[in-house]
């Protein structure tokens, strides 16, 4: 029976995306920050469809957390508790407006939530997914500056780790909020193009996927935006409006159930480094941002997001090291500085 450990799988598409995978006889690994919220869903999921559920605390802000709940179902595999698994899904993050705030280890909350915690579990998990695995990374349409979803929520900037950790602390003016988090997106679509990449190379049969959701205002990503905000982006009006004006809109639904079909559906076992979206009751393969594609961005974003994490030569994947020739030896120090962000992305 296969095992898929997600995070944030328990609220919004995530929740859907864990019923769908129950109710096709997968086993779960429930990773967020609230115990109470996921044992809730695991004793539904374990009552309604007979299947086990594992939960693990974990907060993707924190590198710390990601460590331990990374150890935690590590040695559940070692004692023969859990079993190997047949997807990662990278599902949890936000979107945080108002005056920046930062992780425990002092980075950009947004950055730190959405692309630090789950470049780390990734490192940390791959060797735990089976041979034949995936990988799937929750991104989003705001990352493509030339979409409307781009347009609307802010331009990506450039994807450059170090600038983005420490958004806000060197005295130049902060990102706004929406930048912030689209710029977020458009380096989880890179990781994922990234990782892909490194996993051909290594003749691993691993998928690394990359999946725009779409827009779905009844889940919670608006809950820290005023009730009126919330409660115009859930009404048919502004659903209608979104459509017509080409916004990437979808359902908990459809989107919940895309995102299962995408971690172990047979059809998606092949195609790995794509993008897909949910959008209007279709999920369909697309095309991403220009900037997405840059492999020297990715090779650098993958680079010093390895040195910001404090990822050690013992925790990643044996077939994930460094090769002569693919990319520059890391540096010692974990500290790093960078020039200015340069604007919108040409």
């Amino acid at each position: 029976m296969a095992t898929v450990f997600m995070t944030g799988g328990h609220s919004g598409i995530g929740l859907e995306c864990s019923r769908q995978l129950a109710a096709r006889g997968v086993d779960l690994v429930l990773a967020g920050r609230s115990p109470q919220r996921m044992q809730a869903v695991a004793e539904e999921l374990r009552t309604v469809h007979d299947i086990d559920v594992v939960t693990v605390e974990l907060d993707t802000s924190s590198l710390a957390s990601v460590r331990t709940a990374a150890a935690t179902y590590g040695s559940l595999i070692e004692r023969g508790a859990a079993a190997p698994l047949q997807a990662l899904i990278c599902n949890a993050g936000g979107r945080f407006d108002g005056k920046e705030k930062y992780s425990p280890d002092g980075y950009e909350l947004t950055f730190a939530t959405n692309c630090l915690g789950h470049f780390l579990l990734v490192e940390l998990l791959l060797p735990a997914i089976s041979a034949d695995g995936r990988v799937v990374f929750t991104a989003s349409g705001t990352h493509d500056p030339d979409t409307m979803d781009g347009k609307l929520v802010g331009a990506a900037v450039e994807p450059r780790a170090v600038e983005l950790a420490n958004d806000g602390l060197s005295g130049a003016k902060p990102l706004p909020a929406g930048k912030r988090y689209s710029t977020s997106k458009l380096c989880t679509v890179m990781y994922a193009y990234e990782l892909a990449r490194r996993l051909d190379r290594a003749g691993s049969a691993i998928a690394s996927l990359a999946y725009d959701p779409g827009s779905v205002p009844e889940t919670g990503f608006l809950r820290n935006m005023p009730k009126a905000v919330q409660w115009l982006a859930a009404s048919s009006l502004m659903q209608s409006i979104s459509t017509y004006i080409g916004v990437t809109t979808s359902t908990v639904a459809f989107s919940g159930a895309a995102l299962a079909d995408l971690a172990v559906d047979k059809r998606y076992a092949t195609v790995s480094g794509k993008y897909f979206q949910a959008r209007e009751g279709k999920l369909r393969r697309r095309q991403s941002s220009k900037v997405s594609y840059d492999e020297e961005r990715a090779r650098t974003l993958w680079n010093d997001s390895k040195r910001l994490v404090g990822l050690r030569s013992e925790e990643e994947p044996a077939h994930l090291r460094r090769r002569s020739g693919i990319e520059p030896e890391p540096q010692k120090n974990n500290v790093l500085s960078g020039d200015e962000f340069t604007g919108r992305m040409m």
